[in-house]
């Protein structure tokens, strides 16, 4: 797989963007299991993240595969 790359002036607004969306997410994360450490809890949205990520990459699969076959 390669990955598209950003220009640099991208960047700057791209890392705000999920800077806040971690922050939202880990916060939403310890308000649901306030006893697991930051830590964990990044751990357990790292997952989550990859998870989301492995899903959209197979459905955008399955869509392109539709489209090549009409």
């Amino acid at each position: 797989h390669s990955f598209p790359t950003r220009r640099s002036s991208d960047l700057p607004k791209k890392m705000d963007a999920v800077s806040r969306l971690l922050n939202e997410q880990l916060a939403e994360i310890s308000k649901q299991m306030p006893s697991l450490s930051t830590e964990k809890a990044a751990i357990l949205l790292a997952i989550n993240a990859m998870s989301d990520c492995l899903e959209k990459q197979e459905e955008l699969d399955r869509l392109r595969e539709e489209k090549g076959s009409k």
